[in-house]
């Protein structure tokens, strides 16, 4: 009995059972140090946000250089695996990069050059043009009111009884030289204040734009960087997950950027042929300006109409109000035809949760989060519907489309099934 006890059979049960009970341990210490966190970061959650945005300040030229660097990554990308795809060699390995980040930042500054140069002069000349127009509309004002007062002379009789008013205007006048007092301290403070954020823009930006250069030049480096470093301290299927992820996000992101783009400069062409065949002022100004605006996801059109009618509307209101019906047909069309061929589906985000996506993400960053929460929720969408199909497909279920044809699939599966199960009980069996 004693000899059955050392034998090797039970000595392995004995030694799995402890080990098992040795992963259990780290496992509970693990949710305790996980849980005792957790209770830390809500406890302290104010000195935790605190330190966040304290640690996002400083980080913060890195994460733009790391954006910029992105935006960049995708026309240069093109060029070297479009353009200059066939230029091989030793002279190729030295030079097709720095070329192409040049070739790629001179486009972004003559893109941007033609925006500025196209809309700029043209609401400085309608600004001045309503600067001359104010005297003209001053008078029409005065003599309306002259008229009101002839014939409603009880308008007169109320402006009378104002100005008998007794008013005190000492008391008015040291009110307005302690509110100048008190109001020129608050002025130079916000002076500085803003003198020191442009100043600190400016820094940022540059560094920024160096950071993104140096990100550019060696991004291969980087990303075999980032590979090793994920596999050395995750397992591998939780690493592989991990890049797999982040492949996913790189996609979305790229092919929003591409489709917003292509989508912006159709819709921008689209408004310069309507209004040039309808003889509308401003057709080109206009045009440029809706393309620029339509980067930013639905929102950003709509600001293009609004300074577009406004810049119309000092010349013709006839035509102002022509020019919004134009837009709206051509806002139906860009939004049921071109909007989910050119992005949509490079997305692959139906338009429920795009707009889910543009109203979290602008509630809480501005237009930042407008063009971030789509790619993001995009990718969120494809995890957990293949998370979804993998659940299915492992209860023996068919994997559910976006379009419900999953569905209609399982029912036809499943009839055929049946059908095939009950030919083979009608069938005889052969011995």
């Amino acid at each position: 009995m004693i000899l059955c006890l050392y034998s090797p059979q039970v000595r392995k049960g004995i030694d799995v059972k402890m080990e098992f009970s040795k992963e259990k341990l780290r496992q509970i210490r693990r949710l305790m140090v996980l849980a005792a966190f957790l209770i830390l970061v809500i406890l302290y959650s104010d000195k935790v946000l605190v330190g966040a945005f304290f640690v996002v300040n400083i980080l913060k030229p890195f994460l733009y250089g790391g954006a910029i660097a992105f935006a960049l990554n995708i026309p240069m990308k093109a060029l070297e695996e479009k353009l200059l795809a066939r230029w091989k060699g030793k002279s190729a390995a030295k030079l097709k990069r720095p070329i192409c980040m040049v070739l790629t930042i001179v486009l972004v500054v003559l893109v941007i050059s033609l925006v500025v140069g196209t809309v700029l002069p043209q609401v400085a000349s309608t600004a001045a043009e309503i600067g001359k127009k104010i005297p003209a509309f001053t008078e029409e004002v005065i003599d309306d009111l002259d008229r009101l007062a002839k014939d409603y002379p009880i308008l007169t009789e109320q402006v009378n009884k104002l100005e008998a008013i007794d008013i005190n205007w000492d008391s008015i006048l040291k009110s307005i030289i302690d509110f100048m007092k008190n109001g020129m301290g608050n002025v130079l403070n916000s002076t500085f204040s803003v003198a020191s954020n442009i100043i600190s823009g400016v820094v940022n930006g540059v560094i920024a734009f160096i950071f993104a250069l140096y990100i550019l030049a060696q991004k291969e480096k980087l990303s075999n960087q980032g590979r090793r470093i994920v596999s050395a301290y995750l397992p591998e299927r939780a690493g592989n997950k991990v890049l797999e992820v982040f492949g996913l996000l790189y996609k979305n992101f790229s092919s929003f950027v591409t489709g917003q783009c292509v989508e912006a400069v159709i819709l921008g062409a689209m408004f310069v042929v309507s209004m040039t065949i309808f003889r509308m002022p401003y057709a080109l100004m206009v045009g440029v300006l809706i393309a620029f605006m339509a980067l930013i996801p639905i929102v950003g059109a709509f600001v293009g109409c609004a300074v577009g009618a406004f810049l119309i509307l000092i010349n013709d209101p006839l035509q102002a109000l022509w020019f919004v019906v134009l837009f709206l047909v051509l806002q139906q069309i860009e939004g049921n035809l071109i909007y989910p061929r050119v992005v949509g589906s490079s997305v692959g985000l139906p338009s429920i949760w795009v707009l889910m996506a543009v109203s979290v993400g602008g509630s809480l960053f501005g237009i930042a989060g407008m063009l971030m929460f789509i790619p993001l929720m995009s990718t969120c969408y494809a995890l957990f519907k293949e998370s979804v199909n993998n659940r299915n497909i492992q209860k023996r279920r068919p994997p559910v489309s976006d379009t419900g044809q999953g569905d209609q699939a399982g029912k036809t599966e499943g009839n055929s099934d049946k059908k095939n199960s009950d030919k083979k009980k009608g069938s005889p069996r052969r011995n």
